[in-house]
């Protein structure tokens, strides 16, 4: 662990950062993909380019979410204050990801969009993931937690399926796994070891 010497002033100045400024930071991507977008630097298919990009963004905000425990834990750093606010980034963009594959790609033609399920089966590994965070994104509020007691716990517990899915189908829609790919499955990895190694059963 980070010495106390280091990690008080630090998590000082963490207290002073608004969780608003959290929600807003984490627009910072969006904005960059538009930007891309308009500008002509998302890539020769912008389609697939603001479609690959989302779900990355997407996928860099829940393993945020998941390293705050361990960032707590070895490295003295505490940003549990702002998981609600880095979730909720992550599912925003989770949808983002979705709603870009059955707008921009699809056209919202449903039957194409089932032709497309069956030919690229690691679709159903991104829509499950997006499932199991629905029922975290509407309890992310207090009165859900007051009114939920212990089984809010169990609930946000869908988190780590819900990575792990979205991990499976981020390696499998890549022809040849890339160093990056693997990268992603590593940590990811290590860090639901951390925390199931820690998880009072």
């Amino acid at each position: 662990m980070i010495s106390a010497t280091l990690s008080a002033p630090i998590n000082t100045a963490l207290r002073r950062v608004p969780s608003w400024l959290v929600y807003l930071a984490g627009l910072i991507p969006l904005a960059w993909v538009v930007w891309l977008t308009l500008t002509g630097g998302i890539g020769v298919d912008p389609v697939k380019g603001i479609e690959h990009r989302l779900g990355k963004i997407a996928l860099w905000f829940l393993i945020g979410g998941l390293a705050i425990t361990p960032a707590r834990r070895f490295l003295g750093l505490n940003l549990i204050k702002y998981r609600r606010a880095i979730g909720l980034l992550a599912f925003f963009y989770v949808a983002l990801h979705l709603i870009a594959w059955a707008v921009l790609d699809m056209g919202m033609l449903w039957g194409q969009a089932a032709r497309d399920l069956i030919k690229r089966p690691y679709l159903f590994f991104g829509i499950s993931a997006f499932v199991l965070l629905i029922p975290l994104a509407i309890t992310s509020n207090n009165a859900s937690v007051r009114k939920l007691g212990k089984t809010w716990r169990r609930i946000h517990m869908l988190v780590y399926p819900a990575v792990a899915l979205g991990v499976i189908h981020y390696l499998w829609q890549m022809k040849v796994i890339s160093n990056e790919g693997w990268l992603w499955l590593g940590v990811v990895a290590v860090l639901m070891a951390v925390r199931f190694r820690s998880f009072r059963w």
